[in-house]
């Protein structure tokens, strides 16, 4: 008997070691995760504006307020959800989409006004029986400059109350916000093609003339090489002017670059002299276009143009860990730092534009730290280094 008890009070305190176990488990694991209703609430929140913030980053089109528009609905909590761009519905959520005309009609008063509309049963007449709507909140989605014709419309099962009319302004602000970033991205990607249109403008006037008389030299004195250097010279304008793409290669840079250096050599002969050295584990990454062409143009008309015999222009490209370090010299003539600057567009009659152009073109990718680093002196020729991360999400050939 006494065995047994033994044996029953053995039992019971293994299956109070567990149970502990299993608490303190379970303690661990909520210390480790979202703990409380209040976390809970608020990753939930945040989770949703995530999913409604991704779409809206592309800007307003059906498409993308049809994924917004259930994700802003779960925000404000109505019965039904629509995003209007003043003339039709883009997207709708939930129930009551048999409202959406009148509701249109209602969004396009409240965005000529630029001033939210809270709707009664009244205001959205139905002979659906088994209709929910029973009003409706409108707010335009204003953005900086307080002019928009999109809307967001939250409907309701019932006289909108207070809660719902706030929820809905402070999303319909927030969504305007995201709205107000798409433009703004998609404004950085317009400046980004006129740079390289303007570019592409500087390149033309003087390198094609000059390039053109290097060739018509060889016409009669060596006309397999005229042939050669006009195939170069239409290769290189080809991918100067291509009508696709921000990004490309670092390799694609490169060949480009041996284009053009194929073409002053037939200018300049034995005077211009070119050291490479690249790492080839760099050459797959991706580079703003035409990154490299006014920073090597650069180095040949300083290295040659003002500087009597030999000049030589050296391209390195080395891997550095997470990024990729290009630095472009010459050991011309230079100049003094105190008149050359990246901030002076106009400097030395503006020959140094393209530098400018390439620069600001860094900058607004990569950030303010990947801007072109300059070094030079009178005498001791010129230096231009640039960061390329090898990495980077806006970055795609």
């Amino acid at each position: 008997m006494a065995g047994q008890v033994g044996s029953a009070l053995s039992i019971l305190a293994v299956l109070a070691a567990l149970a502990a176990a299993v608490v303190a488990a379970l303690r661990l694991r909520a210390r480790r995760g979202i703990a409380t209703a209040m976390q809970r609430a608020t990753y939930d929140v945040l989770h949703t504006a995530a999913l409604a913030a991704e779409p809206l980053r592309a800007g307003l089109t059906p498409a993308t307020a049809g994924k917004a528009v259930k994700h802003l609905r779960t925000l404000v909590g109505a019965v039904g959800m629509a995003i209007t761009d003043g003339q039709r519905c883009l997207g709708y959520d939930g129930r009551g989409a048999h409202h959406t005309e009148q509701l249109t009609a209602a969004a396009r008063r409240a965005t000529s006004t630029q001033r939210s509309v809270v709707l009664n049963g009244s205001d959205l007449p139905c002979d659906r029986v088994d209709c929910v709507v029973r009003g409706a909140v409108i707010a335009p989605l204003s953005g900086p400059d307080d002019q928009t014709t999109a809307a967001l419309v939250a409907v309701a099962d019932d006289q909108p109350a207070p809660g719902l009319v706030q929820a809905t302004l402070e999303a319909a602000r927030w969504a305007g916000s995201q709205l107000a970033l798409a433009e703004l991205e998609s404004s950085r990607e317009r400046l980004a093609r006129a740079e390289v249109r303007a570019l592409r403008a500087q390149i033309s006037p003087h390198f094609i003339y000059n390039a053109l008389t290097a060739i018509a030299s060889f016409v009669r004195t060596d006309p397999e090489r005229a042939r050669e250097l006009i195939l170069e010279f239409a290769e290189f304008t080809r991918y100067s002017f291509r009508a696709h793409g921000e990004f490309t290669t670092l390799a694609e840079e490169l060949r480009s670059i041996d284009r053009y250096l194929t073409i002053e050599r037939a200018r300049f002969g034995d005077r211009l002299q070119v050291r490479l050295q690249i790492a080839p584990e760099v050459l797959p990454v991706n580079v703003p276009f035409l990154c490299l062409q006014p920073l090597v143009e650069n180095a040949v008309r300083h290295g040659l143009s003002r500087k009597p015999g030999v000049g030589m222009v050296s391209i390195e490209a080395r891997d550095a860990g997470a990024e990729c370090h290009i630095t472009v010299e010459d050991d011309g003539v230079g100049m003094d730092p105190v008149v050359f600057s990246l901030k002076n567009d106009d400097t030395d009659d503006g020959q140094h534009v393209g530098l400018v152009n390439v620069d600001e073109r860094l900058r607004s990718v990569f950030g303010d730290h990947h801007g072109l680093v300059v070094e030079t002196a009178p005498g001791a020729g010129t230096k231009v280094s640039m960061r390329v991360p090898k990495f980077h999400p806006q970055a795609r050939a």
